[in-house]
């Protein structure tokens, strides 16, 4: 059964409404943060499927933009298993044994155990969620139980100028001993955090050192990728920044970039398999900056250092 600890979490937010900016109210299926009375981001925390299947929880959609357009996509028709904003892995293994694939969703389910909410002192939103990892493949006494279990705090700022900033913290503990977790097992090494966003005809990705040109396979972009085009209200420019945390595993990760039909994606940790421990956890972090108009180089790495 989730446990969404609302009641003491809204007494929380009272005490801090005069200064909060970024509120959040519970919708069916999951929890509506808004600024202003404007829709910022939807976190689904309900199962969700498509026609019975692809069921899956724990994502954001709809990414609203600062002009208030929706910039993420759910059950694309080209990969239904795509979602929102989301973390995700191909390969999970026990003790030598593969018991699912997350990222496509097979022998996967999660389950959010614990919600909680707090309205900050500096008008953002923080969002800590508890969620188990569980598969068919995983069993004991005939019984599934979890393999894994999941905190991830997203904490969401209210807009400043041009862009609001949300960050993510992803920790990652496992519940068995000998778990890995890795990406596509092909040249692409692709899984981690993600995002499907809606492309215009015109979206270009630009890295630190200007324009980046997708490949099939991995490319670099040293700390971020910016994604830029037409997608803001009445055709206006806008985009997403992804933020690669330089205390992650590997930093600078690489990036597996999609012109059309799929994710954007900050591939981790690469077609091999790393460890997930029961005694300290895999922590990953990233940011997005949601913005409208421009952002540049310079402007990016101001925002870093604030």
């Amino acid at each position: 059964m989730k446990r969404i600890a609302l009641s003491v979490f809204f007494t929380l937010l009272i005490s801090w409404s005069l200064n909060a900016q970024v509120t959040m109210q519970k919708e069916e299926g999951g929890l509506l943060f808004l600024e202003n009375g404007e829709k910022v981001l939807f976190y689904q925390a309900d199962p969700k499927n498509y026609e019975g299947e692809y069921e899956r929880c724990n994502y954001i959609h709809p990414l609203w933009g600062v002009d208030g357009e929706v910039l993420t996509e759910d059950f694309p028709i080209d990969h239904l298993h795509h979602r929102g904003i989301f973390w995700a892995w191909h390969q999970v293994w026990i003790d030598g044994k593969r018991i699912g694939d997350p990222w496509e969703i097979k022998d996967f389910n999660q389950k959010v155990t614990d919600i909680e909410f707090w309205a900050q002192k500096d008008g953002s939103a923080l969002l800590k969620t508890k969620v188990n990892w569980l598969s068919d493949q995983w069993k004991k006494n005939g019984k599934k139980v979890p393999y894994l279990e999941e905190s991830t705090n997203i904490t969401i700022h209210p807009e400043t100028g041009n862009y609001r900033r949300i960050d993510f913290e992803i920790s990652l503990q496992a519940l068995e001993d000998g778990l890995s977790i890795g990406g596509s097992e092909d040249e692409k090494g692709y899984s981690g955090f993600s995002v499907r966003m809606v492309l215009p005809d015109d979206f270009t990705f630009f890295g630190p050192n200007g324009k980046v040109k997708p490949e099939n396979t991995a490319v670099e972009s040293p700390g971020y990728i910016n994604i830029s085009g037409s997608i803001g209200k009445s055709g206006k420019n806008a985009g997403i920044v992804i933020l690669d945390n330089p205390s992650n595993p590997g930093f600078p990760q690489p990036w597996i970039l999609r012109a059309k039909n799929s994710m954007q994606n900050a591939a981790f940790p690469g077609n091999g398999t790393v460890p997930v421990l029961t005694s300290v956890p895999l922590v990953l972090k990233y940011s997005l900056l949601v913005y409208s108009g421009k952002m540049n180089d310079r402007k990016i790495r101001k925002v870093l250092e604030n």
